[in-house]
């Protein structure tokens, strides 16, 4: 397996690409953090934007789908929160529908299809985006800044 096969799985659960109906707001991906003795620390749905760093190719740009509420006026986030994180990967592997990265920390993350709360989460920010600018839109996607200065801060 290389390590072009499982970035592309990796690109493919991100963006939706598995959907059982062919509809990629059905399907996306989580992500699942686990310390080396096995224990999960960490759990979050993935917006569905990615980047692997230009020069580091061990570099990878994510966004964990934290945080977030039901204001009555639709779901809201704030993108501090839902603010952009990186995993820097020793390598990579495919793993049943998912991928695993091991992490030069020692722990271990692995990314498969979203389902249950992470999907629900997933929606809720899926409905989110629709709020913002092409411009506010374009911005998170580059996924290029640990700060947020414009609207939902």
């Amino acid at each position: 397996m290389t390590e072009q096969q499982w970035r592309q799985r990796f690109s493919e659960l991100v963006a939706g690409n598995h959907s059982p109906t062919g509809d990629p707001v059905d399907a996306g991906a989580r992500l699942i953090v686990s310390d080396p003795d096995g224990t999960e620390v960490f759990r979050a749905a993935l917006a569905r934007h990615h980047r692997f760093e230009d020069g580091d190719e061990q570099l990878l740009w994510i966004r964990p789908l934290v945080g977030g509420e039901d204001t009555g006026d639709g779901y809201l986030f704030n993108l501090n929160v839902a603010r952009r994180r990186s995993l820097t990967c020793a390598r990579g592997a495919l793993v049943d529908d998912g991928v695993e990265i091991e992490l030069t920390s020692g722990q271990r993350a692995r990314i498969e299809p979203a389902d249950g709360p992470e999907l629900h989460q997933l929606i809720h920010w899926d409905d989110f985006t629709n709020r913002l600018t092409p411009e506010e839109d374009a911005e998170l996607q580059r996924l290029d800044a640990d700060s947020w200065h414009g609207r939902y801060a």
